[in-house]
């Protein structure tokens, strides 16, 4: 019984190797224009609350 759990022990690795890998390199494309549309948000947002930010700079 022994041998069989130490033989059980590499193949069982063996298929979780190949699980992994296969999930690993899966095709994760699903494109950036959700990213680069909150990259525009942010931005925009950051340019507005820069933009007042000039007049109360100089009143300390």
């Amino acid at each position: 019984m022994a041998a069989i759990a130490w033989l059980v022990i590499p193949v069982v690795s063996a298929g979780a190797a190949a699980i992994w890998a296969g999930w690993a390199t899966r095709n994760k494309s699903t494109g950036d224009s959700a990213e680069l549309q909150g990259y525009e948000r942010f931005r925009e947002a950051m340019e507005r609350t820069h933009s007042g930010s000039h007049s109360r700079s100089g009143a300390a």
